[in-house]
């Protein structure tokens, strides 16, 4: 699997091998040599997803809708890579990190809304972006996926992260997860999944095109 222009591997003073990293301002405190940012797996399911080889269909440029953004972590390297990338995220305390994030990069558009209600940011969000990026953390995920399938272009990919505890505690997680394949194949065409251990227990990560 190819990486994203803009995303290579790179050696980290104090650490062992190589690290995937982009190009940008620091935003979380992470490592920096020259200019490149380590991106830590252990804190993104998408880099957990390209640390797994998952084939994300990204090369670089995307316009990418990210649902989940939290204070930035992940979309912060997203945005050093990829073209205009709308940062949609619920609570109030997060997106004020999002903004400062926001600063340094001219193509990252924090929004203050609700990935389960697209209908509240449809008007900002260009149509038929290349990739929607999903890390959210609450029951009914896939129809969080479904809702915004709208947004994507023919050929764009679902890159989600799909958090089994945050469906139901009391369930083993590969039923949760076959329950939410089942609820994505109402809009999407799943080409890859891959369990996230050992860098995020009881995630499964999807990789999708619209139907």
């Amino acid at each position: 699997m190819s990486l994203p222009d803009g995303v290579e591997r790179r050696a980290f003073d104090g650490s062992e091998g190589s690290w995937l990293a982009t190009r940008g301002e620091p935003a979380y405190g992470e490592p920096v040599e020259d200019g490149w940012r380590r991106w830590n797996p252990n804190r993104s399911k998408l880099g957990a997803m390209l640390e797994h080889e998952m084939d994300a269909g990204l090369a670089g440029g995307e316009a990418v809708l990210y649902l989940g953004a939290a204070n930035g972590t992940t979309v912060s390297h997203v945005a050093d890579f990829a073209g205009p990338t709308y940062a949609v995220e619920f609570a109030p305390r997060p997106v004020r990190d999002l903004l400062d994030v926001a600063e340094s990069r001219e193509r990252l558009f924090p929004l203050l809304k609700d990935a389960r209600k697209p209908e509240t940011y449809a008007h900002v969000v260009e149509a038929d972006v290349d990739a929607v990026v999903q890390d959210v953390a609450t029951r009914g995920q896939a129809r969080v996926a479904v809702e915004n399938a709208a947004f994507l272009a023919d050929d764009g990919r679902l890159l989600a992260a799909f958090k089994a505890r945050s469906e139901d505690v009391t369930r083993d997680p590969s039923d949760v997860f076959a329950d939410v394949l089942d609820e994505l194949e109402s809009a999407y065409e799943v080409l890859e999944t891959q369990r996230l251990e050992p860098y995020h227990a009881d995630h499964l990560g999807v990789v999708a095109r619209p139907k």
